[in-house]
């Protein structure tokens, strides 16, 4: 303790925001790989909506008080010795504590454009060609089944037609929707 009273004091206080806001940031990046990141816990001070579909982040947040504060210390402490004015220093960290947030900005946009949206709806069979897998009786006397590829996953669904029987394995058109199951083909 010795060695941090000794220390000039704005560099004492770069070193006690540095180090627990390391650990904290440290537990974060720890919890957030193990999936434990669902929320920060800590809500914001005011009024009003953050809350924007678009933004799965936001601006005011535990996280992003780590960053800002990871920044601003690190960046004091590095450049103590090699910038003598220090309103330069602190304008300096400040900086670096706010590309620190844009930065963490930026790094969850890219991610969240490597998510897609698999989930199966009926209305993308439109127009789609497929396979039969049970026969499909003749003007809508019953039902068969067709095989569909839609989005890398198959999928069986009951189909009709108004047209003649048709067979095992051939391959038809989907052209009407009937439910969320049933789908009107025709032979190709």
């Amino acid at each position: 303790m010795d060695y941090f009273n000794a220390l000039e004091p704005l560099l004492r206080t770069f070193w006690f925001i540095a180090i627990p806001v390391s650990l904290i940031f440290a537990v974060q990046s720890v919890m957030t790989f193990m999936g434990f990141d669902g929320a920060d816990g800590i809500d914001v001070d005011f009024d009003g909506s953050l809350d924007h579909p678009d933004e799965p982040f936001q601006l005011f947040s535990f996280r992003n008080l780590i960053n800002f504060l990871l920044g601003l210390s690190w960046t004091g402490i590095s450049f103590y010795q090699l910038i003598e004015n220090r309103t330069l220093l602190i304008a300096l960290g400040v900086a670096v504590g706010v590309g620190f947030v844009l930065l963490f900005f930026v790094i969850i946009k890219q991610i969240q454009k490597l998510g897609e949206d698999n989930s199966f709806k009926i209305e993308s069979t439109l127009k789609k060609t497929c396979t039969v897998y049970l026969r499909i009786p003749a003007e809508r006397k019953g039902t068969g089944k067709v095989q569909i590829s839609i989005n890398g996953s198959f999928r069986e669904l009951d189909a009709i037609t108004d047209g003649e029987l048709i067979e095992s394995g051939s391959t038809v058109m989907i052209i009407n929707i009937q439910t969320q199951n049933l789908v009107l083909v025709a032979k190709i």
